[in-house]
């Protein structure tokens, strides 16, 4: 099993690749690292947006699971907010 972790700071327009895809399914745990209120991630596919996605709130956290060759993408509400990713890979 490999383990990963990696913070990224988001924009509000360009979707950023959170989750590499692999070849064997993954878990990610991801995390909203603003604590103010009214800031928002968004999570989903390469085209995510805040209008088309479902958003993690200021200092949740989410677990995903990831099917072989699925990645996952975010943008932030307002421009720069971080995101931290811890992510499993299965062997």
């Amino acid at each position: 099993m490999a383990l990963t972790s990696a913070a990224y700071t988001l924009g509000s327009a360009t979707p950023t690749q959170i989750v590499s895809p692999s070849v064997m399914p993954q878990w990610a745990t991801v995390h909203n690292m603003t604590k103010s209120s009214n800031e928002y991630v968004y999570v989903g596919g390469p085209t995510v947006g805040t209008a088309n996605a479902i958003h993690i709130d200021p200092g949740e956290t989410v677990q995903y699971r990831l099917a072989p060759l699925d990645s996952l993408w975010a943008v932030s509400d307002p421009d720069g907010l971080e995101v931290g990713v811890l992510v499993v890979k299965q062997d």
